[in-house]
């Protein structure tokens, strides 16, 4: 797999975990139009041009991914899912 497409993933799987905090801490349509906005990113980024993407870019929505992580640590602990996020060094 070339660096482009390693990126593209890394990108979808953030998306992808956003989109699964939102399903299990939301009420059923709750957000809905926010979920959908998501949905239709994580299908777009298959058409960035990610040869215009750096390393940096991509630590930035991680770094952004994780920090959302941490916020919802205590619910998801509090509801008896575990851990979902371990400190990284940055």
């Amino acid at each position: 797999m070339n660096l482009k497409n390693q990126y593209r993933l890394r990108v979808k799987n953030c998306i992808g975990t956003i989109i699964d905090v939102h399903n299990s801490v939301c009420e059923d349509y709750e957000g809905y139009e926010l979920l959908d906005q998501f949905h239709t990113l994580r299908e777009a980024v298959e058409y960035l041009d990610m040869s215009i993407v750096s390393e940096g870019d991509i630590l930035m929505v991680e770094r952004a991914t994780n920090a959302l992580l941490r916020e919802f640590k205590d619910v998801f602990q509090s509801e008896g899912w575990g851990i979902v996020c371990r400190e990284l060094d940055s």
